[in-house]
């Protein structure tokens, strides 16, 4: 009878521990998971990002009123390879991300402290059976985004998640728009998958620059999300005239680089201008939207970032948010150029005069100070070779001298320096004028970059016209010209523009 006693009781015993376990795994799902990863690590490989098992259908083909006009192509996306992004070059998918040793990281004293990225923060609250039913009934699911497609060449965050995320990512996205602040979920989605989700709608897209980084999710006892709340900065009040002011000044920028001759050409004068127009600070308000850096001109590392990602999207060049450690959190980008990605760090650059110490470089090169972490881990790897800072000056001078040319390498003096385009225009009337009709070049240098932006929009508006060449050709008796233009940067930040004129 004892031995029956003992028996029983142990019975009792163990089901009450497997009860208890149930239990707990009831209220924190991500527990299950964590064992099972722990029980089954051979079948790891076959969850996405998201958390559902990966079906390795492709991302999907083109967007429509989601991505820049024109662009490259995504095929060979969506072979089953996690975290792996199409290189763009022709040459299959881009190697795996190889993260360098947290302890190995060393923060130059010139950038240390400059960062201020802060990371998606969840404020998860359980409800009972029955609130969630009453809930259901008070709330809809918003706006669904169904129909709504993005190119995995310019939304790399949308492709690495499940169908299942994919779903939820373009819900959140359309009721972002519409500031659709509370909704239901359209389908299933437990409360451990939403953080990546809501992520990869984040890091994707800049231009949603209401959108805080932080969301609300409440969720029953099986882990189920019932409602996800967003939550939008004061440029929501008066979102239309926000807009308005953060697309002119993006237009600003992007209206002198998008006549550039090539993506790095682009690449650079953004990244200049960025760093002439915005200033680091810690307290500068919304700092981890693109709006700070664009509108206010006062930001951290994510707001410089994602003014540049918005910047090369509407230039049709490939950018993505990259976020991760850097002495402390940090945000920085990696581009796709012609011969594959690089990384870019415009907040470190912007340390005085503007340098490019931490522009275009791999992850070789970034492997002693950065390191990427959480979904950017999955971004394609930077190896690009023909346009890393050390290779640009070549790039630059063909003839090999090593260096950029200073005022007297390019045959002038202080004196010809001109920093304002009033005095760009007198100086172009006067070689003019003095030249006559007929077909030469004459050159100048402007002597800042704020000068180099004027010029740009002097040329791409047309106004340069009226501003000196009309006045020239009459004053040499002619009626007609045709000109060409070259740039060139010099030492110090001065531009040499050399025209090549025919006036008849």
């Amino acid at each position: 009878m004892k031995i029956v006693k003992i028996i029983w009781y142990s019975f009792l015993g163990f089901l009450s521990v497997m009860i208890l376990f149930i239990l707990v795994c009831a209220f924190h799902p991500e527990l299950t998971k964590a064992i099972a990863a722990f029980l089954y690590p051979d079948k790891a490989s076959e969850y996405a990002v998201g958390g559902q098992p990966s079906n390795g259908q492709s991302a999907g083909g083109q967007s429509a009123d989601n991505r820049p006009l024109g662009g490259q192509s995504a095929e060979g996306w969506g072979n089953g390879e996690e975290g792996a992004v199409p290189d763009g070059t022709g040459n299959g998918l881009t190697s795996a991300y190889v993260p360098p040793v947290k302890t190995d990281i060393v923060i130059p004293d010139n950038v240390s402290g400059r960062n201020g990225y802060q990371p998606v923060q969840e404020d998860n609250t359980q409800i009972a059976d029955t609130e969630a039913e009453a809930l259901r009934q008070q709330i809809g699911t918003g706006e669904t985004g169904e129909g709504l497609t993005f190119d995995p060449l310019y939304y790399p965050y949308y492709a690495m998640l499940s169908e299942n995320g994919k779903s939820l990512y373009r819900q959140i996205y359309a009721n972002s728009l519409h500031l659709n602040s509370v909704f239901a979920p359209a389908q299933d989605i437990s409360v451990s998958e939403i953080r990546n989700i809501f992520a990869a709608v984040y890091n994707d897209h800049p231009e949603l620059f209401w959108l805080q980084t932080t969301y609300t999710c409440k969720y029953m006892m099986d882990g189920q999300c019932v409602e996800i709340g967003l939550q939008f900065n004061r440029t929501a009040q008066d979102l239309d005239n926000a807009r308005t002011e953060f697309e002119q000044k993006a237009a600003e920028i992007v209206g002198g680089a998008q006549n550039l001759g090539s993506d790095y050409e682009k690449e650079k004068y953004v990244h200049d201008m960025l760093l002439a127009k915005v200033e680091y600070s810690l307290s500068a308000e919304m700092n981890q939207s693109a709006y700070s850096a664009l509108v206010n001109g006062r930001t951290v590392c994510a707001g410089y970032a994602r003014a540049f990602q918005y910047l090369m999207q509407q230039l049709q060049v490939p950018c993505y948010y990259c976020t991760g450690f850097a002495g402390e959190n940090h945000a920085w980008n990696i581009i796709l150029l012609e011969d594959g990605y690089y990384n870019v760090d415009t907040t470190w650059d912007d340390t005085g005069e503007g340098v490019y110490d931490y522009f275009n470089k791999t992850d070789a090169d970034y492997a002693d100070t950065h390191i990427r972490q959480e979904l950017s881990v999955y971004l394609p790897s930077c190896n690009g070779q023909r346009y890393r800072t050390q290779e640009i000056e070549q790039v630059e001078n063909p003839d090999g001298s090593g260096s950029l040319r200073s005022l007297s390498d390019a045959g002038k003096t202080e004196s010809d320096v001109l920093n304002s385009i009033a005095d760009y225009y007198t100086d172009c009337y006067n070689q003019i004028v003095q030249k006559g009709s007929g077909t030469y070049d004459f050159s100048n240098v402007l002597g800042n970059i704020d000068v180099l932006q004027s010029w740009y929009e002097v040329y791409e508006s047309g106004a340069y016209s009226q501003g000196y060449m009309e006045e020239a050709v009459l004053a040499v008796g002619a009626v007609r010209w045709e000109m060409n233009l070259r740039l060139e940067e010099l030492q110090g930040g001065r531009y040499l523009v050399t025209h090549e004129i025919t006036i008849w």
